[in-house]
């Protein structure tokens, strides 16, 4: 079951391979949910506790003139920054990659995206790829690269076109 962090969640081993992404979870992602900077949630072991991959979730702003001009066209002018989902983090544990936890996890994360932006404007969810293997994974998963910015975003009409 995916679920909000909470202290009950044994985050001490791990390991994702990325120690950036390990110490995020480890040490910050409590603090941050705290802060209301952003939302965790977990897939965890339910008898153990033990986390075996995760994702936060913030709202974010994608500055306009960084969408493709087919997409700025539709937008309006008048923002600057268009309202979205920052999906931030997605990570597996070693011990659990290459079993389709990160497709269920991204899928969580875009629906319930999805479903908070019937009531918080937002766009489109968007992510910033640590490396390439996680752009060649949201990749394969239709999202669409911003020109010159590394970030990748997919749209709310298409999500609402798997999700309806």
């Amino acid at each position: 079951m995916i679920e909000l962090l909470d202290k009950s969640h044994d985050r001490s081993d791990f390991d994702c391979g990325n120690e950036t992404l390990n110490n995020y979870l480890k040490y910050q992602a409590g603090q941050d949910v705290q802060r209301k900077l952003s939302v965790c949630f977990v897939l965890s072991d339910p008898k153990t506790r033990k986390v075996q991959g995760y994702y936060t979730l913030s709202n974010a702003g994608i500055p306009l003139h960084l969408f493709p001009s087919q997409i700025q066209k539709k937008l309006p002018k008048s923002y600057q920054s268009i309202p979205a989902t920052l999906l931030g983090r997605l990570a597996i544990d070693l011990s659990r990659q290459g079993k389709g936890i990160g497709k269920t996890l991204l899928i969580d994360a875009l629906r319930r995206s999805f479903g908070l932006s019937n009531e918080i404007g937002s766009f489109a969810v968007f992510v910033d790829p640590i490396d390439s293997a996680a752009e060649a994974f949201y990749e394969k998963y239709d999202f669409v690269k911003l020109p010159d910015s590394g970030k990748m975003f997919i749209p709310m009409k298409t999500l609402k076109d798997l999700f309806s």
